[in-house]
């Protein structure tokens, strides 16, 4: 019963052959979309004008976007058309490594972005010191080695279930509620494991990102001016409203990574995680930031 497995094959996201073509061209339209929103952003963000913490997060941001939906949509996109959408063993161990490594890392990296937030709104004065370059650079590589940290424990925890052969992933890419409803052995303890593990991914960051919000909505009150009050208020909700769409799709994805009933569910919100919302992130940060739009008229 535990043949040595070589390779896995992945259902993708439809059974059904006529939708595969209507997959395929508008997944690769928004895979298109994400690739130029974000390397606008990215290559807006390096103007002279813009070279402020919160432009160079946000560049990171857009890297890690367009990172996470190359992990995932290349692939995806062959097995629409492709009679065989297999997967090598060592390939799909790849895959989840760089999903969950992306993910976590995106996860921290938010929260170093509320922080930048919190100094320029509640510290003013000392911005420029707090957030020089050094610290900057600093926050970017500790989400790294962060989400490295993550990524590693959890595919190496992953990959010592027994598969007992079974080699069908009903879903679109390797990821890891898929692959612990694969295994053939008792997972329990895992799924309580990776229930912790979100925790500490996704809600240590998502209560720091509330409590610098809570100190900045208290200080933005205090400001007398209302157009000052609404340009602090628009900068941040733009952090806000991505923030709340990754805290949902990933709680909703791996909170009950055995619950085979949502499997179709799950599929929808992983879409929406890996590829729908690394498009709307560039249009969340340039359409409702006036600098950023002025800046990418002139290079336009």
């Amino acid at each position: 019963n535990h043949t040595l497995l070589t390779d896995f094959v992945l259902s993708g996201l439809s059974s059904r052959p006529e939708l595969q073509r209507l997959l395929f061209f508008t997944i690769c339209l928004v895979y298109s979309m994400t690739l130029i929103g974000n390397l606008l952003i990215c290559t807006v963000t390096v103007h002279p004008t813009l070279h402020t913490p919160m432009y160079f997060f946000l560049r990171v941001l857009s890297f890690l976007d367009i990172s996470t939906a190359s992990v995932v949509v290349p692939k995806m996109l062959v097995n629409l058309l492709a009679e065989d959408s297999s997967i090598s063993y060592a390939g799909c161990v790849t895959q989840l490594y760089c999903v969950v490594f992306l993910a976590a890392t995106e996860w921290y990296l938010l929260a170093a972005m509320a922080f930048d937030r919190f100094v320029a709104v509640c510290r003013p004065l000392r911005y420029a010191a707090l957030m020089n370059t050094r610290v900057c650079l600093a926050l970017v590589l500790l989400s790294c080695c962060s989400g490295n940290v993550v990524s590693v424990v959890q595919t190496a925890w992953v990959f010592t279930l027994s598969f007992c052969g079974r080699r069908r992933i009903d879903y679109f890419f390797c990821d890891i509620p898929p692959l612990v409803v694969l295994s053939c052995t008792d997972t329990s303890l895992y799924e309580r494991q990776i229930v912790s593990a979100t925790a500490l991914v996704i809600f240590t960051p998502f209560c720091l990102i509330l409590l610098s919000y809570a100190c900045i909505v208290s200080s933005i009150l205090k400001i007398s001016s209302a157009e000052s009050r609404h340009k602090t208020f628009s900068t941040c909700s733009s952090h806000l409203t991505v923030v709340t769409m990754y805290c949902a799709s990933g709680t909703l994805i791996y909170l009950q990574p055995k619950s085979g009933n949502s499997q179709d569910a799950k599929k929808i919100l992983a879409l929406v995680y890996t590829t729908v919302i690394p498009t709307l992130n560039p249009l969340i940060y340039s359409l409702r930031n006036k600098e950023v739009k002025e800046v990418l008229i002139r290079v336009m």
